[in-house]
């Protein structure tokens, strides 16, 4: 009876700890790698590399709230980085790994309906790719999205312009249906005539995914196709760099 009453004790002390905000200053002095922006404290796995004034950025998807991330996605930023040796950073959305929950909720938060496609996470995300892209003093930014993280990254390049070079979508969500934009909801479809033409990008998708099927991203190249401000480099190699896996 003891240990039950000192259990629900101790979960009365630590669930307003738990839920609290973690302030700029808090979030730089906690142990592990840890980055202020956008008003949350977002956890990353950072693997350096030798060529100067240039970023990777690996985005992930949507998982179950409180998944460890970084467990999942630093292998491969370590992969990404022994292949360029470019600075490599695996981040934690808000809610993932350590990151926090000041204003945003994890992507798989129910009752939010596809909180990646809002303007508030997008502008988040703006905020801390712009904060890593200062931390690490780079001129160039690489940007690799899976899933909601390659939905919002392709929304980032038109909503921001300029702020990516390279940019590589695997399996995302670039046009809205029916009554999202009703919703508040954004894409990349809502910036196609300010997506800046030095940006390239990758697109890539399962030939046998059954959640983000084929068929978006090629119509979302061949929507691209159309767009007056597609460059030479996307007329000339464009159709060569589709990748099925």
């Amino acid at each position: 009876m003891k240990k039950f009453l000192f259990s629900i004790l101790m979960l009365g002390i630590l669930s307003p700890l738990t839920a609290a905000k973690i302030t700029k200053k808090v979030c730089e002095t906690q142990k592990g790698t840890f980055i202020f922006a956008g008003g949350e404290c977002i956890e990353y796995a950072a693997i350096e590399g030798e060529r100067k004034n240039a970023l990777t950025v690996i985005v992930h998807g949507t998982w179950k709230a409180g998944t460890d991330i970084l467990a999942r996605y630093t292998p491969f930023a370590e992969t990404i980085n022994l292949t360029t040796d470019i600075t490599t950073v695996a981040v934690a959305l808000p809610g993932y790994s350590r990151s926090s929950t000041n204003h945003l909720h994890a992507l798989s938060h129910k009752g939010t309906e596809k909180p990646f496609a809002t303007q508030a996470y997008v502008q988040f995300l703006d905020q801390l790719i712009q904060a890593l892209k200062k931390r690490y003093h780079a001129d160039t930014v690489n940007y690799i999205g899976h899933s909601a993280g390659a939905s919002m990254g392709a929304t980032l390049t038109g909503y921001h312009p300029g702020l990516i070079s390279h940019i590589a979508l695997a399996g995302g969500r670039y046009r809205a249906r029916g009554a999202e934009h009703a919703k508040g909801l954004i894409f990349v479809d809502d910036y196609m005539d300010r997506l800046d033409k030095k940006t390239q990008y990758l697109l890539i998708y399962g030939s046998k995914d059954t959640i983000s099927r084929p068929r978006i991203s090629k119509d979302f190249y061949a929507l691209a196709k159309k767009q007056t401000w597609m460059s030479h480099w996307w007329r000339s190699k464009m159709q060569d760099i589709w990748i099925s896996i």
